[in-house]
């Protein structure tokens, strides 16, 4: 027979949110300033050394507040690890009552959640405590430098994209076309991030681009304000 194959999304959390946010906030991020100091008037040395400081900044601050937040989360789960280790240790019946009354809470009758307990933890006691008890899955594991790393690169690669647009525009029209450019990569962005993470484009397609050109404007405005103030 045939084997029946099911593609789930839910092992991609983790990266997936880390990349996405890195890349969005890059493109916002660097492109904001860029047009802010675009906006005030300045050479496009300065623009780019400007963008540049961001996109380094921005990459190493993404990558530490990654690693710092999963590791975290990570040492929860450790710990609790630990405690389930400690638990089965000490009191391997009340463990085994335990995991019996979360499967008849699910549904399962008196007499097979008992069995279903019991054989599970004779082939993996902690594994199946983890899962079942704690919701910790390999899949959904706090991983701090993949975390990291996802973060550090796509904001990277992100903020890249205002910066090659300085190079190219015309210095007349960089602000409004590093806006325009980014907003652009922003919705591609929102639409590939939703239909990798298997869901609707629409809504978050427009929620990027929504916030995007919002923190824009607002760094366009404060630029202009010191542009005629000079």
């Amino acid at each position: 027979m045939p084997r029946h194959r099911e593609r789930h999304v839910i092992d991609r959390i983790g990266w997936l949110r880390a990349a996405v946010l890195g890349a969005n906030d890059g493109i916002v991020s660097v492109a904001s300033l860029i047009i802010g100091v675009a906006a005030a008037g300045q050479p496009r040395g300065a623009i780019l050394l400007t963008g540049l400081a961001g996109l380094v900044a921005g990459a190493m601050s993404m990558a530490a507040g990654e690693f710092v937040s999963v590791s975290s989360q990570a040492d929860a789960e450790q710990a609790d690890r630990a405690k389930e280790q400690r638990e089965l240790a000490t009191d391997w019946g009340a463990e085994q009552r335990e995991l019996a009354h979360i499967y008849r809470k699910r549904g399962l009758s008196n007499e097979l959640a008992d069995r279903v307990a019991t054989e599970l933890m004779e082939h993996d006691a902690l594994g199946a405590h983890l899962r079942d008890e704690l919701g910790i899955t390999a899949e959904l594991a706090a991983q701090p430098v993949q975390a990291a790393g996802a973060s550090a690169a796509s904001f990277a690669c992100g903020a890249a994209v205002p910066l090659l647009l300085v190079l190219v525009l015309p210095l007349a029209i960089i602000a409004w076309g590093v806006g325009i450019g980014s907003l652009l990569c922003l919705a591609a962005l929102g639409a590939i991030g939703a239909r990798t993470g298997g869901a609707g484009m629409l809504r978050p397609t427009v929620r990027v681009t929504f916030w995007g050109a919002l923190a824009m404007a607002i760094t366009a405005g404060v630029g202009l304000a010191f542009h005629a103030a000079g």
